[in-house]
């Protein structure tokens, strides 16, 4: 389990329908180490904090692996690491193997799964095209948050080291699969509910998921 690349990014404008909007999704691989701090790395910013950022949303993590599948997907796109918007880009960490509070170690730092990605409309500016938000959804090759346990200084080459693996906790794939296809699933969803990892407002929809199915 490895970093591959740290990725961060200023918010900018671009055009939408006419109009300026300020994101944060265009990220750049840096060199050396960089600081992570408890909302996120030095040099990184969030643009619309009532959706991106926040302490459980403080690392876009988004596995090197799936730029196979997207390769494919989008034979015409250059596809350079932070492409999706992520901080880290990473190997040996996917969606359906880490439960939400699993916590690790990397460089100085310790961190903890929150939550998968929830793709906006910002991932189509990002890529020139719409379709894409809804082909990144459907292929629940999300990625998934950190919070932030301990800050500390991290860099590309640096191990992810398994501290505590949150064993009732459900798995990032299983909150994808449970927003985007499998809505009634009652047992899932009463375990998504007693993650205590996972954020209140997934457990909140989920609970009115559940009473919707029961």
């Amino acid at each position: 389990m490895k970093l591959i690349s740290v990725n961060v990014g200023l918010p900018r404008l671009v055009m939408r329908y006419g109009e300026p909007v300020s994101t944060g999704i265009f990220k750049e691989p840096v060199e050396g180490s960089v600081m992570l701090r408890t909302l996120n790395l030095d040099g990184d910013r969030q643009a619309d904090l009532s959706v991106h950022g926040g302490p459980s949303k403080a690392v876009y993590v988004y596995p090197s692996e799936h730029y196979e599948f997207w390769k494919r997907e989008l034979p015409e796109m250059e596809l350079p690491w932070g492409v999706f918007g992520e901080n880290f880009t990473s190997e040996g960490l996917q969606e359906q193997e880490i439960n939400i509070g699993d916590k690790f170690r990397v460089g100085q730092a310790v961190v903890m799964v929150t939550e998968p990605r929830m793709p906006c409309y910002k991932l189509g500016l990002r890529f020139g095209r719409s379709d894409i938000i809804k082909k990144f959804l459907q292929s629940e090759r999300t990625g998934f948050y950190f919070s932030v346990l301990q800050e500390g200084e991290v860099g590309a080459g640096d191990r992810f080291e398994l501290i505590e693996k949150n064993a009732p906790g459900v798995r990032a794939s299983d909150v994808t699969r449970l927003y985007v296809r499998d809505k009634s699933n009652t047992e899932l969803l009463r375990r998504a509910i007693g993650t205590k990892a996972l954020p209140e407002s997934w457990r909140s929809y989920f609970r009115h998921q559940l009473g919707k199915a029961d």
